[in-house]
């Protein structure tokens, strides 16, 4: 009975000793997170990279960057140079990236904080800064936030100028002008004379009166691809009149005055 009573007691003794530290191993041992786990505390997060993250969201998960969780981790905020590697392109060598670009929405950027975008942006839109530099103008000298007041996102011509006509559409301006070279005014073959006539009103009233067939030709048939280009009447008509006529009078226009409403 003695004997008993000593193993009861062993054994109530032990019981809660071996609860204890499996209780405590189970307290120590790490539970691996998951991408599913994410969101049961940063719901706005997830919602923001999965309704605007582009390829932050389609090319890797939450756990691809956020390599560590409190408290067992401090490497919770990735660098962007993780991934966006500064020898690989121009733009990803600029500090501060976080100034624009939010990583859970990364092509909504915030222009307000930087006084001038226009050195970030050219680091990524060449083309444009080529025109620009080629072709100055008054649209050079502007920050490209002055016309951009979101990435992605343009503010129309007719926001800041007075189109050369009532009808004229935005649309319409891009046939001609090209907003980061907008003095080289260059145009297609089939553009409509009706665009011309907004400031050349004169030789458009006169060129849809004559009877002549120059009265059924588009403006660009002629004054082919680039403002101000004037053809020589002999691009299309050769010398008609022979060469005698042609060397007394080299200047067709002396005798048919315009080529808007010819003389015949």
């Amino acid at each position: 009975m003695k004997k008993f009573t000593v193993k009861g007691i062993l054994i109530a003794c032990l019981v809660p000793l071996v609860m204890a530290g499996a209780a405590q191993a189970a307290d120590n041992a790490v539970v691996p997170l998951e991408n599913k786990d994410c969101v049961k505390c940063h719901v706005e997060a997830v919602r923001d990279i999965n309704g605007n993250g582009g390829k932050h969201q389609t090319a890797v998960t939450c756990l691809d960057c956020h390599l560590e969780h409190p408290p067992m981790g401090t490497n919770t905020i990735p660098a962007c140079s993780m991934c966006h590697d500064p020898g690989e392109k121009k733009h990803f060598t600029i500090e501060n990236c976080i100034t624009c670009h939010y990583p859970h929405h990364p092509k909504q950027m915030d222009f307000s904080k930087i006084a001038s975008v226009k050195p970030v942006c050219l680091t990524c839109h060449a083309q444009e800064g080529q025109e620009m530099e080629t072709y100055p103008s008054k649209h050079a000298a502007l920050d490209c936030k002055e016309c951009h007041t979101a990435h992605g996102q343009a503010m129309t011509c007719n926001e800041c100028h007075e189109p050369h006509s009532a009808e004229m559409t935005y649309a319409d301006c891009l046939r001609c002008h090209k907003p980061h070279m907008p003095s080289v005014v260059r145009y297609a073959d089939d553009l409509p004379s009706a665009l011309c006539g907004s400031c050349h009103e004169t030789a458009a009233k006169n060129l849809a009166s004559t009877p002549l067939k120059h009265g059924a030709l588009l403006c660009a048939y002629c004054h082919k691809s680039q403002h101000k280009m004037v053809p020589e009447c002999s691009t299309c008509h050769g010398l008609p009149h022979g060469e005698a006529m042609h060397s007394k009078f080299p200047n067709c226009l002396d005798c048919h005055l315009d080529p808007h409403a010819l003389a015949k």
